[in-house]
């Protein structure tokens, strides 16, 4: 038997969710931009945003709770 999660719970597993892939698309950007710079270095490229706002957050949640509840 399973018991189902409330709303605010699958709410704050999105939430971590979206945080992660933000993250994880952040940190394979520095890896890139890492390894062109090493490979290329008369050809350097800077890091973009460090950053990932609440909003991005939100928004990526919102995005992935459209795609859990598509029909």
């Amino acid at each position: 038997m399973t018991t189902g999660k409330s709303g605010f719970e699958i709410r704050a597993e999105l939430l971590n969710q979206a945080q992660g892939l933000l993250e994880g698309n952040i940190y394979r950007e520095n890896e890139s931009i890492g390894i062109h710079n090493d490979n290329f270095p008369n050809d350097k490229r800077t890091l973009g945003n460090q950053f990932v706002s609440t909003e991005d957050v939100i928004s990526t949640a919102r995005q992935l709770n459209e795609f859990v509840n598509e029909k």
